[in-house]
């Protein structure tokens, strides 16, 4: 299994809403082994870059804990999975975790509904 995963990173931790995370941690899985990880500043925010930015690594998956459902459908049209509620952990943990079948999701923490209530810190 050869991959490339994306984790949006807050102080060493998974950042719960990807779209303010501060570093995004690129892990290179080849052979199901995790053989490097690269942490990269991302661009300044702007609504619907980040899916186009963090394609250009080659990412095949991200792990976030919350995520909208524009940027969702975004890393999609790039052919980027998309896994949503994961707990705030390093990325190693968490691509250890993914690579086992290990990693528990639990709800999106950033569900932007109708009436623009917000679960995450804008």
């Amino acid at each position: 299994m050869n991959k490339k995963i994306a984790i949006p990173m807050e102080n060493g931790k998974l950042c719960a809403h990807f779209g303010h995370c501060e570093k995004f941690a690129i892990i290179e899985v080849l052979n199901g082994e995790i053989t490097e990880i690269k942490e990269l500043t991302p661009p300044e925010h702007v609504p619907g870059l980040y899916p186009r930015w963090v394609s250009e690594f080659g990412v095949t998956d991200v792990i976030a804990g919350g995520m909208g459902q524009k940027a969702i459908t975004l890393f999609n049209q790039e052919k980027i999975n998309v896994f949503v509620g994961a707990p705030s952990n390093s990325a190693k943990e968490l691509v250890t975790d993914f690579l086992s079948n290990k990693l528990i999701l639990n709800a999106n923490y950033c569900n932007h509904d109708d009436k623009h209530e917000h679960t995450c810190q804008h």
